[in-house]
């Protein structure tokens, strides 16, 4: 019997189709292994946000090939698709697969022998059109369910398009359908992942939107939670906000992209949007929602971004009730035309925005966390451990929670009181404020 290992590079959504693309194979006769032990073959799902991919992949290929010599070793993912060449020339890769052929991996594994050179099945992205359902399983406590494929905007520093090709997506009924599958697993959460979830229905001219998607999975039964992975602010529309701050089922969690708090800037971004139609978002949800967490991503250093263009950034973050940032230094990409784009921003000036950025990330965690001391949250027990004996969870409003490890916590959501004074002290005076520790 041949042993599969997989390794994840990037976003849910890759988590997701890894564990289908691996489910796939076990059905095949295959058994899982973890990626850190022996195996017959090795997948490598790359991303392509960042411009360290090429790094990454060819650190993991030595890194597997050290394991096991003769594995053969399949690169798949956004970076397969935009560098197959690339990537087919890094020694001890025997297959590149590209987005419209990784989930027929099976159909191309003609043997388990090593290639004398590299097999690349890779079609134009523009050929890529169908939308292939999956969800995670196994990894995680929570599933991430892949409701959404590619991206039909195209930001001038975003190669995604050009590695996931135009949005789509199936029915609502059948997406409804494989959220019942998971349901099945005995799965308590799922995330709704995709490229641009927000877009759903862009295919069929919107017949079908992500509301009406969202109003059904709430009747779902068998899933205690539904959250939203990442939704633009020009697709979070009010009719959104408000069925989810009355649903009992879809959690008062919101992840929304910001990129920059400065209007000339976001319009050389190419962002759909400008910073008031931002503000009007945030502060609708938490007039609705006052314990909602709102997570923000933002660029700094993009070409042309000055000093006082990142000021205004931090000025408009600091003024908004966020919960907290992820913040990523301007990563130049071939194909986008932001590479084009002339005053490209130093290195050192990159990191030392970013730093700032994420100080101010740090305060406005605390302060989120310290508005939510005296209440009751409801918590799911995640089963990997963290630390000798200690476990972690997750309210619904994305509080990290840690206790002392229980077997027969996992996997089960309880009620825990947010008012352990000492204990919570202890762990909002840290630098990196992000979980509040059950006393013993």
């Amino acid at each position: 019997m041949s042993l599969v290992a997989i390794h994840t590079l990037g976003c849910k959504l890759n988590f997701s189709e890894s564990s289908t693309i691996v489910r796939q194979l076990e059905n095949n006769g295959f058994t899982r292994v973890d990626f850190s032990e022996k195996a017959d073959i090795y997948i490598i799902n790359t991303c392509s946000v960042t411009d360290n991919a090429d790094k990454k992949c060819r650190n993991t290929v030595k890194g597997v090939l050290k394991q096991n010599p003769q594995a053969y070793v399949v690169v798949i993912g956004c970076y397969a698709q935009l560098k197959p060449k690339g990537i087919s020339n890094i020694p001890g890769v025997d297959m590149v697969l590209g987005a419209a052929e990784k989930f027929n991996m099976i159909e191309h594994l003609h043997s388990l022998e090593k290639e004398a050179k590299a097999i690349v099945h890779n079609k134009n992205i523009k050929e890529t059109q169908d939308f292939v359902p999956a969800y995670s399983m196994g990894d995680r406590t929570r599933s991430f369910l892949k409701v959404q494929d590619g991206c039909d905007y195209f930001c001038s520093f975003c190669t995604i398009p050009l590695a996931r090709g135009k949005s789509r997506n199936v029915s609502i009924q059948e997406t409804v359908e494989k959220a019942k599958e998971v349901a099945s697993k005995n799965i308590k959460e799922v995330v709704l992942t995709g490229v641009n979830i927000g877009d759903f229905g862009a295919q069929q001219n919107y017949k079908e939107t992500f509301y009406d998607l969202l109003l059904e999975l709430d009747k779902v039964e068998g899933i205690e939670r539904f959250r939203i992975s990442s939704i633009e602010p020009n697709l979070l529309s009010n009719e959104i906000i408000d069925f989810v701050a009355q649903s009992k089922k879809i959690v008062p969690h919101f992840h929304i992209p910001l990129q920059s708090g400065n209007d000339e800037i976001l319009i050389k971004m190419r962002r759909k949007y400008l910073s008031n139609l931002y503000r009007d978002r945030i502060e609708r949800i938490k007039a609705k929602m006052p314990n909602c967490c709102i997570g923000v991503d933002v660029i700094v250093g993009f070409p042309g971004e000055s000093e006082e263009h990142f000021l205004s950034t931090y000025e408009f973050i600091n003024s908004l009730d966020v919960s907290y940032l992820h913040v990523f230094p301007y990563s130049e990409r071939n194909n986008t035309t932001a590479k084009k784009l002339s005053n490209k921003v130093s290195k050192s000036d990159k990191t030392d925005r970013a730093e700032r950025l994420r100080i101010l990330s740090t305060k406005k965690k605390r302060h989120f966390y310290e508005s939510q001391l005296g209440r009751t949250m409801q918590v799911l027990w995640e089963e990997e451990k963290h630390g000798e004996n200690s476990m972690q969870g997750f309210s619904e409003n994305y509080v990290r929670f840690e206790a002392p490890y229980d077997s027969s916590k996992v996997n089960t959501i309880q009620s825990q009181h947010f008012d352990d004074i000492a204990v919570s002290g202890r762990a909002l005076s840290k630098s990196k404020v992000d979980l509040y520790k059950i006393a013993e």
